[in-house]
């Protein structure tokens, strides 16, 4: 999946996180007043193809410090036209 730029939602700003941070691919995102991240991914062919014959859609998230008994962060996953 590729990450493409994210739609505004109210009172929300874009930003590029990893901008100038080599080997991180940037990412686009949107910011609203209260902290919260949003990013959107445009599938591919291929990607549409696993999903359309059983597959799964997998998250990381990377560094939540779970691991170090501190709470996940919170996520959602949902589709979109």
């Amino acid at each position: 999946m590729t990450a493409v730029s994210p739609a505004i939602h109210q009172g929300a700003m874009h930003v590029t996180f990893a901008k100038d941070q080599p080997p991180y691919t940037p990412l686009p995102a949107s910011v609203d007043p209260e902290g919260n991240v949003m990013t959107e991914w445009e599938p591919s062919a291929e990607d549409l193809a696993t999903l359309l014959n059983g597959g799964r859609v997998r998250i990381w998230l990377m560094g939540t410090g779970v691991q170090l008994g501190r709470p996940m962060t919170p996520i959602a996953v949902e589709t979109i036209v």
